[in-house]
């Protein structure tokens, strides 16, 4: 999350050093908002998130962000990837790996923005940035490190007991062999 609260940062020094500018983040979150969520509460200074698991008002998104741009003089917008699959259609084409393919909601929401403020004759400029593979890319940390380690152990031993078709996890703070 630190790498997307940075992203966060860089979006507002951009938007507040522009007159009439939206900063523009676009996070990972297929189907869950939680990277994009946990970083606008870290950064505390982003004026719309927008998740996944909401039902999301294309007019009202707009709208506010046209009050935001004429009351603040600029904005800063976090939205998820995965509105990709809730506020544009998305084709049923799968990747390589199977997973299905969103449209890319930053460009997009970017163009929805530009088109709303020119039809309102707004000046606006959209900073759009897209930290995906910077936050992907983040070695791991000592508790991630030590939770794998952990999990793996409990796998091995899962294994050595004869459990197949098994997957570990944490429970309610307890490790645990799940079918």
């Amino acid at each position: 999350c630190t790498e997307a609260v940075k992203a966060i940062d860089a979006a507002c020094v951009e938007a507040i050093s522009t007159s009439g500018c939206i900063g523009l983040v676009k996070l990972m979150g297929r189907h869950c908002g939680w990277i994009a969520m946990e970083a606008t509460l870290a950064a505390r200074h982003v004026d719309m998130c927008l998740l996944p698991e909401m039902d999301i008002s294309l007019p009202k998104v707009l709208t506010h962000a046209l009050h935001l741009v004429r009351t603040k003089g600029s904005a800063v917008i976090v939205v998820a990837e995965g509105c990709g699959d809730t506020l544009i259609r998305s084709s049923e084409e799968t990747d390589a790996g199977g997973n299905k393919k969103l449209a890319d909601v930053g460009p997009w929401l970017q163009n929805q923005l530009l088109g709303y403020f020119k039809r309102m004759q707004v000046d606006l400029t959209v900073k759009l940035i897209d930290p995906t593979y910077t936050i992907r890319a983040v070695p791991a940390n000592a508790n991630d490190s030590v939770y794998c380690a952990t999990l793996a152990q409990h796998a091995v031993h899962g294994a050595m007991a004869g459990y197949s078709g098994i997957t570990v996890g944490k429970v309610d703070e307890r490790y645990v062999m799940l079918p």
